[in-house]
């Protein structure tokens, strides 16, 4: 990764506010040329430090559904079984992020499921089912206070 200076900075912090600026509308708010900024952006894609752009999308009739932050414990954290269980994760959808974590917990889920119901079908059917699983807890989100945005 490069080192940053405070025009990628602003350039990141922009393209994390609105990911589709347009070019001359980013270079404007940073102070920048279109071209330089085109570069910019380029350099920071080239390096990894952009990784990729995103939608959030909301589920059905435009809801996002329920987000259930889901907290994996493993039986043991050996190198084959952590491959073994994030190759297992990104083979379900309803998973939409998954961390590899500090502390008690192995790995911290965002699961979206429909209702109670269907995260208990998720529950039975996927989650208990990863790969080296020893325990689970589960809590369910009231409401987004920030999603998808950076500061």
């Amino acid at each position: 990764m490069q080192i940053l200076d405070a025009i990628d900075r602003r350039i990141l912090q922009a393209l994390r506010r609105d990911g589709r600026i347009t070019n001359v509308a980013l270079a404007a708010e940073v102070g920048l040329s279109p071209s330089a900024c085109l570069r910019r952006v380029q350099l920071l894609e080239e390096s990894g430090t952009i990784r990729g752009y995103t939608a959030i999308v909301a589920g059905p009739g435009g809801q996002e559904g329920h987000v259930v932050i889901v907290r994996i414990s493993l039986e043991r954290q050996t190198e084959d079984v952590l491959n073994r269980f994030e190759a297992e994760v990104r083979r379900h959808p309803e998973i939409r992020e998954c961390y590899l974590m500090t502390g008690e917990e192995d790995y911290l889920l965002r699961v979206r499921a429909e209702g109670a119901g269907d995260y208990e079908r998720l529950h039975k059917e996927v989650l208990s089912r990863l790969p080296g699983v020893q325990r689970i807890n589960s809590s369910f989100a009231i409401r987004s206070v920030l999603q998808g945005a950076e500061r």
